[in-house]
């Protein structure tokens, strides 16, 4: 009876891609639970806990991201800088009128391992705020992935 071993992934065994999303009117935490498969990997075949399997993801028009309910003006990012009375606390609307990529790359943080390698994903994750970005040379000739409208 011959034994079949499962295939684990090394480091430098799976080339990174590039992808591209395009936040126009997507749902926050859709779009970023889609972000952060991609970014681990989790869609290929060759998925490897302890392994960079993920891609390098792109993402455009982060100003034009959605939200549900009363989010916009209930929910609250926090900031400390370590010293006492100075933490500071911060609107979604107020970040999306000034650093709308702010408010994607928090969603997908939060939905990434808290170690070395989530830390190492977060890296590969590019968001504009516009539909321009400077990494043509890397995404061309690839399709843009459009995620699900719900």
């Amino acid at each position: 009876m011959k034994r079949t071993s499962t295939y684990f992934a090394k480091n430098g065994e799976v080339e990174a891609q590039w992808r591209v999303f395009d936040a126009t009117g997507q749902v926050l935490g859709r779009i970023a639970r889609d972000i952060s498969v991609a970014l681990q990997g989790k869609d290929k075949p060759s998925y490897t806990p302890n392994t960079a399997t993920g891609d390098f993801v792109v993402v455009l028009n982060a100003a034009r991201i959605r939200v549900t309910g009363r989010k916009l003006l209930q929910k609250t990012y926090y900031r400390h800088s370590g010293y006492v009375g100075n933490i500071k606390s911060f609107k979604l609307r107020d970040v999306l009128e000034t650093h709308p990529e702010r408010v994607i790359t928090l969603a997908v943080k939060g939905m990434l391992p808290r170690t070395h390698q989530g830390r190492q994903m977060l890296r590969r994750l590019k968001v504009f705020a516009g539909g321009e970005h400077p990494h043509q040379a890397q995404v061309q000739g690839k399709p843009t992935v459009q995620a699900e409208a719900r």
